[in-house]
C-alpha cells in the first residue's frame, strides 16, 4: 500500500491547532471545550500529543484572560526566533518578502480563499486554514514544505519553556516529520494551592533577636484627643 493512501485527515485537527496559535481572547477560551473534542474525535495525532494538547487547552482555560493575553503576546510578537509570521524565518526583513506574500495569496485565491482586510498571509494560523481544507496528501506535502520553519519554531518554543511547543510538535508530526515530546508541567496539588501561609513566615529578622529567641515588643501609647475646658 502506498504512503499516502494511509494519511489520515487533519481538516478539524488543522483547523484546532489554528485556532490554539491565535490570540487567547474570550470568543477563543469559549470554544477551548470544543476544540478539545475535535481533537480526539478524529484522531489525527498519537496519544501523547492529544494529551500534551489537552494540557495546553486547560491551562488556556484556567489562568486569567490578562496573564495568558499577556504571555501570548510576550511570547510570539516580541523576538523573530518564536514569530507566527513564517517569512520572517526565511526572509527576515529582505525585498525577497513582499513577491513572496504575493505569491502566497495568490495560491490562496487559486484554490478559492481569500484574506481578510489586515491578515497576513504568511500568518501560521491562516496558513493552517488553508491547509486544512485540501486533501490529505496535498495537505501533507504543503506542511512538509514548511517543516524546517516548524522545527526553528518548535525548538525556540521548546528553550522557553512553552506550552505552545506541543502545537508545533503537531504540525511537524502532520507534514510526516519527528518532533520531540513536549514536557508537561505537573499541576500543584489542590491542597498546596488553598493552604494558607504561615503568619509572618516572610518577615525578616534581620537587627532583632536570633530567630529562636525571644523578641522584645515596643508598645507606644496612642495619645488621647485633647479634651475641651470643663464648664
Amino acid at each position: 500500500m502506498a504512503l499516502f493512501n494511509t494519511i489520515p485527515k487533519a481538516t478539524k485537527s488543522l483547523r484546532v491547532l489554528a485556532r490554539l496559535l491565535g490570540y487567547p481572547d474570550a470568543e477563543l477560551r469559549a470554544d477551548l471545550a470544543d476544540m478539545r473534542a475535535a481533537l480526539h474525535e478524529e484522531k489525527a495525532l498519537p496519544p501523547q500529543r492529544l494529551a500534551e494538547l489537552d494540557a495546553l487547552i486547560d491551562t488556556l482555560a484556567r489562568k486569567e484572560a490578562l496573564e495568558i493575553e499577556a504571555a501570548y503576546v510576550e511570547l510570539f510578537d516580541r523576538g523573530r526566533a518564536t514569530s507566527l509570521h513564517l517569512f520572517e524565518h526565511v526572509h527576515g526583513d529582505s525585498r525577497d518578502r513582499g513577491p513572496a506574500m504575493i505569491d502566497l495569496a495568490q495560491t490562496y485565491g487559486k484554490a478559492g480563499m481569500y484574506l481578510a482586510e489586515g491578515e497576513m498571509p504568511d500568518f501560521l494560523p491562516v496558513v493552517l486554514e488553508f491547509t486544512s481544507t485540501q486533501p490529505p496528501r496535498e495537505a501533507r506535502e504543503f506542511l512538509a514544505e514548511m517543516a524546517h520553519i516548524f522545527n526553528a519554531i518548535f525548538a525556540a518554543l521548546q528553550q522557553r519553556g512553552s506550552a505552545y511547543a506541543c502545537v508545533l510538535g503537531a504540525l511537524l508530526e502532520l507534514a510526516g516529520e519527528k518532533a520531540s515530546p513536549v514536557e508537561i508541567a505537573a499541576e500543584e496539588a489542590i491542597d498546596a494551592v488553598w493552604q494558607e501561609p504561615v503568619v509572618f513566615d516572610g518577615c525578616s529578622s534581620k537587627g532583632q533577636s536570633k530567630p529562636d529567641q525571644p523578641q522584645p515588643i515596643h508598645i507606644v501609647r496612642k495619645p488621647r484627643p485633647s479634651q475641651g475646658a470643663q464648664a
